[in-house]
């Protein structure tokens, strides 16, 4: 047949791999284990500086991707360093990012001109085609996840870049302005969104662990995700950006859930505790703070928690695409 030579090819050798019965990721529930990672950022710290690295990153790179710089199938990971007195330079893509700082103190990044100090927890947003950089203004190394929707943006062939004319980016304000006008359940009138992007772009952890706590205070435990808050957009309530979902989850000491999934390929960040994960099929991982874990999507997993103290953790995924796509789908055990 002279199938080939026309570009043409019969559809029923594949059908059944084109239409799967069920999702069929190819990342695997893989951990970073903090102890190493922090032992390799610092080294890269001695290695190569900010400004001939640009960002001084260490991709995620999921093992069972075959060295792809993807942390899940549609998800990108890394995690980086910026030490005293650097700055990374000014720039934008039509990537959206997020970075959750794990540790250290001093530095900050500026959205737009918006500063948002960085402190231990906290989850700051930068949303596509915004002018950012990071700076340290402190004495320690500072450290921090960063989550990007790479694949995503890539896989559809929209990926923009530019270079800012100079190292910063001028400052205008302080981030927890912004907080100020956005984060209360009564807001300025007339204000309309005008992003798909949450205009708030730093949601301290002493925020976000209190909305915790005040949860868990009137027994609001899922029984498949534990005590769990979302970021959310403060004007229409939907996701902080578009392709992008991110939540912070409590686990009480001794308590553990029911086997989920879901379609999203979701990253695990442990804050607190030691929580223990059970991937049905691919294993436990016993985490401690500022591991990360990969969990594929439409994968079984669990969370017990730890004894004697809750376990809290960030997560990321990309949830929103599904929504927006009608194809979400979850099975709770």
């Amino acid at each position: 047949m002279a199938w080939k030579t026309e570009n043409v090819a019969p559809l029923w050798t594949v059908l059944k791999g084109l239409v799967p019965a069920e999702p069929r990721p190819q990342a695997i529930a893989y951990a970073w284990r903090w102890r190493k990672m922090r032992e390799l950022l610092l080294h890269a710290g001695e290695t190569i500086s900010a400004a001939e690295a640009e960002r001084r990153v260490l991709m995620l790179n999921n093992p069972g991707l075959d060295g792809k710089p993807h942390i899940t199938d549609t998800l990108y990971a890394g995690l980086q360093l910026i030490l005293p007195g650097e700055i990374a330079r000014a720039h934008r893509h039509t990537q959206a990012a997020l970075r959750f700082v794990l540790e250290g103190s001093g530095a900050y990044t500026a959205v737009n001109g918006v500063r948002a100090d960085m402190h231990r927890g906290d989850y700051i947003v930068t949303p596509p085609w915004t002018w950012h950089h990071h700076g340290h203004d402190g004495s320690e190394p500072v450290m921090w996840l960063d989550g990007l929707d790479l694949p995503i943006v890539n896989f559809l062939r929209a990926g923009f870049r530019e270079e800012y004319e100079s190292e910063e980016f001028p400052h205008s304000c302080q981030a927890n302005k912004l907080w100020d006008k956005y984060s209360g359940t009564l807001l300025p009138i007339n204000t309309e969104p005008t992003s798909l992007c949450s205009p708030v772009f730093s949601y301290p952890y002493e925020r976000s662990r209190e909305a915790l706590e005040r949860l868990k205070k009137h027994d609001e435990c899922d029984p498949h995700l534990g005590v769990n808050v979302r970021y959310a957009h403060p004007l229409t309530g939907g996701w902080t950006m578009p392709t992008i979902a991110a939540s912070m989850r409590l686990i009480p000491a001794g308590w553990g859930t029911r086997l989920y999934r879901s379609v999203e390929g979701t990253v695990l960040t442990v804050l607190e505790g030691c929580p223990t994960v059970e991937i049905e099929g691919q294993g436990s991982f016993e985490l401690e703070p500022n591991d990360v874990l990969a969990v594929p999507g439409w994968t079984s997993w669990r969370v017990q928690g730890g004894v004697g103290r809750d376990a809290v953790f960030f997560a990321f995924s990309d949830r929103p695409v599904f929504e927006k796509l009608g194809l979400y789908r979850e099975a709770r055990a």
